[in-house]
């Protein structure tokens, strides 16, 4: 098995990711690479292009090295996808479990923190687009269901489960943190990111022309689904 399989942990560098890949380019051959830029390109064309159409050497390209120099870091496309996570999602996840591990407030305070905090991360940033990329290509590529379900998708249930029990053990929610509530819980937010990323195109009700009207009316959206959440979980 290489030492960059799938199945092997990788550098993780959330911040990275989260910034523009683009800056990362560099002219010519480096002598040293940062997997992570790599990842970073990776991530960029995964989210425009999918898993199925983007190849290695449009990686490679973008990130301004030759298609030898990526495969010295990773041996297959599974193994950069596999980076990609690690090193943008699986942070997330980790401050999420964090936060759940030292909150002593109200259920509904964590609760509002944990999905401001997945919105603000993931589904307002480039990270966004992977859940999108999951509904339409995992069953075509089940190696890679795999890995986002039990690092993305089982991790971050559990988390929100965790949340949700939080706030029923002090009577302030009305359930517990079974899996249905857990899907009804991240239903809005979810919906919402696989919205923008699939018919955002052509929202013309979005002020494309005027990105700060833009973020203003999303945060707008977001902070309406995360209140009606919160609603619905307490008690009347």
């Amino acid at each position: 098995m290489s030492e960059h399989s799938p199945l092997h942990p990788v550098p993780q560098s959330a911040e990275l990711l989260a910034s523009d890949a683009h800056t990362l380019v560099r002219r010519g051959r480096p002598a040293l690479v940062d997997p992570a830029t790599l990842a970073a390109c990776a991530l960029d064309l995964f989210v425009e292009k999918g898993y199925a159409a983007t190849r290695l050497e449009d990686v490679a390209l973008a990130a301004g090295v030759s298609k030898g120099t990526l495969y010295v870091y990773f041996d297959s496309k599974a193994a950069l996808f596999a980076a990609v996570v690690r090193q943008g999602l699986v942070p997330a996840l980790a401050g999420g479990e964090a936060l759940v591990d030292s909150h002593r407030g109200s259920g509904a305070e964590l609760m509002r923190e944990l999905l401001w905090g997945w919105w603000r991360l993931i589904g307002a940033t480039r990270l966004g687009g992977l859940p999108k990329l999951m509904v339409a290509e995992a069953r075509n590529f089940p190696d890679i269901a795999e890995l986002y379900h039990r690092e993305v998708m089982a991790r971050g249930c559990a988390l929100i489960g965790r949340a949700i029990d939080y706030g029923h053990a002090r009577g302030e929610f009305r359930v517990a943190g079974d899996p249905c509530t857990v899907q009804a819980v991240m239903a809005p937010l979810l919906l919402r990111v696989l919205m923008k990323h699939s018919f955002g195109c052509v929202d013309h009700a979005a002020p494309a022309d005027d990105p700060s009207a833009a973020a203003q009316a999303e945060s707008t959206d977001i902070a309406a689904a995360i209140d009606f959440v919160i609603r619905a979980l307490e008690h009347d």
